[in-house]
């Protein structure tokens, strides 16, 4: 039985157009088609169309007064992006403006979902991990 599990980190290139490769071991997992849509770090973030519709079936379960923000910013902002035959996706420009998103990007695999994130924001955030917070947060889940 083949791994189901979005992992390892990708160092990608994005042209002007907003191209950009997805890691063929992602696109394996995932399909060939996916969401695409804004995270909360100012990254974006890449679902399965599945994973996509079981969190908005979450969302939907929210009282209105709770969750209409939260459907807006991840539903109102995503797109279906579909590889072509290079593995490349289009990330349209708003999506590419909230993650300051440049030439060279970094995308993750975080069990099932994918983050994209602009290489210098993300050695700045990676910089800042707290082995202490880590630890704690690792308690949590009995580990």
């Amino acid at each position: 039985m083949a791994l189901k599990t979005l992992m390892g980190t990708y160092n990608q290139s994005m042209d002007v157009k907003g191209r950009m490769s997805f890691p063929a071991k992602f696109r394996e997992i995932i399909g060939e088609r996916f969401i695409v849509t804004r995270g909360i770090d100012h990254c974006l973030l890449v679902f399965s169309p599945e994973d996509f519709d079981r969190l908005n079936e979450k969302f939907r379960e929210m009282p209105l007064a709770s969750g209409r923000d939260i459907i807006r910013f991840f539903t109102g902002s995503a797109i279906e992006a579909e590889a072509d035959k290079q593995g490349r996706i289009l990330v349209p420009q708003p999506l590419r403006d909230w993650a300051g998103l440049e030439k060279e990007v970094i995308v993750m695999g975080l069990t099932d979902r994918c983050e994209i994130w602009d290489k210098c924001k993300w050695e700045e955030r990676s910089a800042k991990l707290d082995d202490e917070a880590l630890l704690t947060a690792l308690e949590g889940v009995g580990i």
